[in-house]
């Protein structure tokens, strides 16, 4: 395959549809968990390390998205744990699994609430803890992973486990082994898993508004704070999960 933006163009395009078609059944079980997660007054907990952060991102506090939402990320225990800043240059820490047990403690995390957890392998330390703590403390897990990549690699965690044997649902991002779309000689360019994972994560928030607005429930869903009355309506939804999103902290 030659090394072109169209040929990456292309490659991504073929991902999303196939991801969009095959993992329909898989959206629409993590959809019903989290819409009875929102009737219940839960709070959907995102957390993904590396890149994967970005899945995070696209779940909790952006427009068009769901206002019960968190992200958890490793700086966590720098910005509310006390943690020097350096200790995020450790290239180790999202294999070192007492970490996530340091940031589900310092999270606004309560009974109801269920978890999006990203990991394009789902061998990682910190993220193959956190998903065994969440289910030990009675969680929803619903995983966004490469089936292809974590299939071919070991669990660097001491259970031997990986992220999508832990969840409830899991997601194929699609994405290959490796992450990257297109090869030459011995190394590839052209990340898949962050669009991919993209997708996902707006496919399950729209099932949900579907499902609500099905019930006869209003979606508190975010407006662009760029357009009038944006911020207004924003901050109304907020103050209800006041002290549950950090957005409202």
């Amino acid at each position: 395959m030659s090394i072109t933006s169209a040929a990456y163009a292309e490659a991504v395009t073929e991902a999303i549809g196939r991801v969009g078609s095959t993992q329909r059944d898989a959206v629409a079980r993590a959809a019903d968990l989290l819409t009875a997660t929102l009737q219940a007054g839960g709070v959907i907990q995102a957390f993904g390390c590396g890149h994967s952060e970005a899945l995070a991102m696209e779940i909790a506090g952006r427009a068009g998205g769901l206002v019960p939402t968190n992200r958890i990320a490793l700086r966590d225990i720098v910005l509310y744990g006390g943690e020097p800043a350096s200790v995020l240059t450790d290239p180790q820490l999202e294999r070192t699994p007492g970490v996530a047990h340091r940031l589900y403690e310092l999270a606004p995390i309560k009974p109801d609430d269920t978890f999006v957890i990203a990991s394009n392998s789902g061998v990682n330390g910190a993220v193959v803890e956190m998903a065994h703590l969440v289910k030990q403390r009675g969680h929803a897990l619903i995983a966004i992973t490469s089936a292809d990549h974590s299939a071919r690699v070991d669990s660097r965690h001491a259970s031997g486990r990986k992220l999508g044997d832990l969840a409830d649902v899991v997601l194929d991002n699609g994405a290959p082994y490796g992450d990257a779309a297109l090869s030459y000689g011995d190394g590839a360019v052209g990340a898949v898993s962050s669009i991919t994972a993209a997708l996902l994560a707006q496919q399950m928030v729209t099932e949900v508004v579907a499902r609500l607005l099905r019930l006869g429930i209003t979606p508190p869903v975010y407006l662009s704070d760029n357009v009038p009355g944006g911020r207004e309506h924003n901050q109304e939804l907020e103050a209800r999960y006041a002290g549950r999103i950090r957005r409202t902290a």
